[in-house]
């Protein structure tokens, strides 16, 4: 697989990969790498149930994960100053502009605690267009989804269940990437579309 990155199954208890830890002064913390091959233990994954999470988008409005029920949900947990985070960005904005839809959504969550006025700026310098800003200042999700470091990222199922997580960075529109994660959106019955906003949440670059 293109990228670097650990898939593991909602119930398997994997030896820790090498990710920007949590609280690590040094942003430049190598990240795991690993083949496709690694992917195949995470398709028969059982669904975990996911804990109540809450967030909030650009303008201060609550969001809940529950929202997003019915859509394959990517959800990446990262940071600014993370920079295995700030490599990975761009490839998850071209996934979510190359399968967003009603079917598939990314949902970048940011742990920055200067929330919006980190994000934006950051998706302004770095291109980002296909992206929402959702932000998480206060670190609440870390504890709620036993965060071991950054980039994680979390794939949740139309029913909110947790199907399995990894952590480093990926590259996340890559061919052998994008197959994979499209078994799971025919699974649900659906195909990749053009992204669409979702309860009025304004979308970064347009």
């Amino acid at each position: 697989m293109a990228g670097a990155g650990l898939w593991w199954s909602a119930g398997a208890a994997p030896a820790a990969p090498e990710v920007l830890r949590l609280g690590a002064a040094d942003a430049a913390t190598p990240v795991a790498s690993s083949g496709a091959d690694k992917l195949e233990k995470f398709k028969g994954a059982e669904p975990k149930p996911m804990p109540p999470l809450s967030f909030v988008d650009a303008e201060g409005r609550r969001v809940d994960l529950a929202d997003f029920k019915d859509r394959v949900i990517l959800l990446n947990l990262w940071a600014t100053w993370c920079g295995p985070c700030v490599k990975e960005m761009p490839s998850l904005d071209r996934l979510q502009a190359q399968l967003g839809g009603d079917a598939f959504q990314v949902v970048a969550l940011s742990l920055d605690r200067g929330g919006r006025t980190a994000v934006e700026p950051f998706y302004k310098k770095t291109g980002v267009q296909n992206l929402t800003v959702f932000l998480d200042p206060g670190s609440e999700s870390m504890k709620a989804l036993s965060l071991r470091g950054l980039p994680t990222t979390v794939l949740v199922d139309p029913e909110g269940r947790e199907l399995g997580r990894v952590e480093g960075a990926v590259e996340w529109d890559s061919p052998e990437v994008v197959a994979f994660l499209r078994q799971f959106l025919g699974r649900s019955g659906q195909g990749g579309g053009p992204a669409r906003d979702r309860g009025g949440v304004m979308k970064t670059g347009g």
